[in-house]
């Protein structure tokens, strides 16, 4: 690309936004000026982007004419207030957080899966980046849907800590450093201890005794994968891991396809790496393989005993490099070459 595209980052300092500055930078995203903004307390400290200092903005006082295109990922409440902004000014903008996933005339887009519908962005100036346990899921499940049909899934998710942001990592780290010096665990950001415990809440519960983590992955992978008849159950759980999220997800297609074939389809599908060698060690696990990758890798590939045409799998990708920043460059990249 010969053309070059002044880019605001919202969220800079924050986990998901300080790896989108890294991807645009290693995957060569023709940036003219990056922008970092954040909030008014972050406001004049720096941060290196292709091995210059860039000088992070109070985000409530940026000049969106500035810009073509603005990554946001501040929390969905900043995002509300913000980017009616930022689409008045003609900017466009790539969302991370929840705040516009549902809304019907605002695309929610995982390029390897209905990167096709990108060209919807006209109709707010707005692109949704779906919830990070559902894009690994839906990359991973988009090849057999093709094939076969999905019917229904039963989806248990183990995810990270850093999925809940900075202050959550911290939190692991302090909690651990205390239990092994036999001191008890201050928990603020978690209801419960999180290091060596798994806790089956994420988000707000539902009034259908769901959480609303649950609940994305039933909204998001029925309108990602554009069938609303996919019935599915999730259970979202989060383990004392710093990156990567997994999930365990037992498939119910509705003709059937066996293990074989869905890992021959597996092997040839965008952005999987099929690991699955039936011995010790043969499989992805978020520390060993995922954290800091760009795949999203499926293991355990296997028929269920329990179902006529039943599969299970295992997923497993970095929730914030996939899970996050590299979904929304990878969009931005397709947005830039067909649609700019």
């Amino acid at each position: 690309m010969s053309q070059s595209f002044d880019v605001a980052v919202l969220g800079a300092t924050g986990a998901v936004g300080s790896t989108v500055i890294e991807i645009l930078e290693q995957r060569e995203f023709p940036v003219g000026k990056l922008y970092a903004l954040a909030s008014k307390r972050s406001a004049g400290e720096t941060l290196m982007f292709r091995g210059k200092p860039v000088m992070i903005e109070d985000a409530d006082l940026f000049d969106w004419t500035k810009v073509k295109l603005a990554f946001f990922a501040a929390g969905g409440s900043v995002s509300a207030e913000l980017a009616p902004r930022a689409t008045a000014a003609g900017v466009v903008v790539i969302d991370k957080t929840s705040q516009f996933r549902y809304e019907p005339d605002i695309p929610l887009i995982v390029p390897e899966v209905n990167g096709h519908l990108i060209g919807q962005y006209t109709q707010r100036n707005i692109i949704a980046c779906p919830n990070c346990s559902t894009i690994q899921l839906v990359v991973a499940l988009k090849p057999i849907h093709d094939a076969v049909g999905i019917d229904r899934l039963n989806i248990a998710t183990y995810q990270a800590v850093s999925g809940t942001g900075k202050a959550a990592i911290e939190e692991l780290v302090q909690q651990t450093a205390q239990l092994l010096n036999g001191k008890g665990a201050d928990s603020k950001v978690y209801p419960k201890q999180i290091a060596f415990n798994v806790l089956p809440q994420i988000d707000s519960f539902q009034d259908n005794g769901y959480t609303k983590e649950e609940m994305k992955l039933v909204w998001e992978t029925q309108k990602i994968l554009g069938d609303d008849s996919i019935r599915v159950n999730a259970t979202a759980v989060r383990v004392p891991v710093f990156y990567g999220h997994s999930e365990a997800v037992a498939v119910e297609t509705r003709a059937k396809l066996s293990a074989e074939e869905a890992t021959k389809l597996l092997k040839k599908a965008p952005g999987v790496k099929v690991l699955d060698s039936r011995k010790p060690g043969g499989y992805a696990t978020p520390v060993t393989e995922a954290a800091g990758e760009d795949a999203v890798f499926v293991s355990r590939i296997r028929e269920d005993i329990s179902h006529p045409n039943g599969l299970n799998l295992w997923i497993v990708s970095d929730n914030v490099r996939k899970g996050a920043a590299l979904n929304s460059v990878q969009i931005a990249e397709r947005l830039v070459k067909e649609y700019f």
